[in-house]
């Protein structure tokens, strides 16, 4: 079924899950993103422009009905003010996106981050799940209305490639026992537009990064990084710490930690045009669920964020070894992976014993 809106565009009527919901507060995006594109909203809702900013960032808007696909078989929803969203960063290589190397199939998630808000809104943990873990992926159904079969120890990027952004959900639902209660997707080519639009992050690099397959080289010292840069440094992983993805994770948590520190003092607020121009990229540059694939909602999604920065969110790795039969991928440290998750679950802080004694990647540090 579908809808006209008043701009026009032919939008899905989206299926609502029945059962209990949480209270709409202000949710969470991929660090503060959103919560600064809808900021620009918000400022330019008191202007004359309203009319033609709102119909031209929401038609920029392209959601997926996650709940529809997922049905019933999920965690509890539980309703106390807390959010957890699931955070991916595609590596398709189309469109765009082929400037940053070959397609070589499907789709997979490049980056995967569960971003756990507690109540109040105040502080926030986020968990990284490295894409060589090998897990078993639970029965889903994909965006084509395919059923995918469960399968045993796989790499978790799979999910995505396979099923698509609801089978992805289903995959760390299942390994975390969480609900995740929102979905957003974030493509290469729309995250360097967006810091370029941002006039770059800043960044200081301990050692040198000279890394051919990323295409970035950096001397030690304090650089502001364009977009270009920004995707290298995120992408980044054989020339730091052991050459794993658990060292290219370690620098992608420091990058954020940056990001949000950028987003905060870059005074975006000063030129209605620069709102306008950050906003723009932004919405084309995510893919959300269906319950946030508007202006209107990605607004009150984000407007309860501006109490969170740097220091108030705490990233991890969730606890994994190298797999014995294969040393290219990982395994989950499941007395450790369920702290994680049940610290979450209750809202309470991650222990440091959760994350004490598995394996790293060795780039910590590099990137400050």
């Amino acid at each position: 079924m579908s809808e006209q809106n008043d701009s026009g565009r032919v939008r899905p009527t989206h299926r609502r899950p029945t059962g209990r919901r949480r209270k709409p507060r202000a949710r969470r995006r991929r660090a503060v993103v959103v919560a600064v594109w809808s900021g620009a909203v918000l400022v330019l809702g008191a202007g004359a422009g309203l009319g033609y900013a709102y119909v031209r960032l929401d038609h920029n808007i392209q959601g997926v009905d996650i709940n529809a696909q997922l049905g019933k078989d999920r965690p509890d929803d539980v309703d106390n003010g807390s959010e957890d969203i699931l955070v991916l960063g595609s590596d398709s290589r189309a469109g765009a996106n082929q400037a940053y190397g070959k397609d070589e199939g499907g789709a997979r998630s490049d980056t995967a981050m569960v971003v756990h808000v507690y109540p109040g809104h105040t502080k926030a943990s986020v968990v990284s799940i490295p894409r060589d873990t090998l897990v078993d992926r639970p029965a889903c159904t994909g965006a084509e209305g395919a059923a995918v079969p469960a399968e045993h120890r796989v790499m978790f990027n799979t999910a995505y490639e396979v099923g698509g952004p609801a089978c992805a959900v289903k995959t760390v639902e299942s390994m975390s026992g969480i609900r995740m209660d929102h979905y957003i997707e974030v493509d290469f080519a729309g995250f360097t537009k967006l810091i370029d639009q941002l006039g770059g992050v800043e960044i200081t690099t301990t050692r040198p990064i000279d890394d051919g397959k990323s295409h970035l080289d950096l001397a030690p010292g304090t650089h502001t990084l364009d977009g270009e840069q920004s995707l290298g440094l995120v992408r980044t992983r054989k020339s730091v710490g052991d050459g794993s993805d658990l060292g290219r994770i370690q620098l992608q948590q420091a990058f954020m930690k940056a990001f949000i520190q950028q987003v905060k003092s870059v005074g975006v607020f000063s030129s209605p045009t620069k709102l306008f121009g950050i906003a723009d990229t932004a919405t084309k540059a995510i893919t959300p669920d269906s319950e946030l694939d508007s202006v209107k909602e990605l607004t009150s999604f984000a407007r309860g964020l501006s109490k969170l920065g740097a220091d108030d969110v705490h990233m991890v790795t969730m606890p994994v070894v190298y797999d014995p039969v294969d040393p290219n991928r990982v395994v989950p440290v499941e007395d450790k992976a369920r702290q994680v998750w049940e610290a979450l679950k209750a809202d309470r802080p991650i222990p440091a014993e959760a994350t004490r004694d598995t394996a790293t990647g060795k780039a910590d540090g590099i990137v400050k």
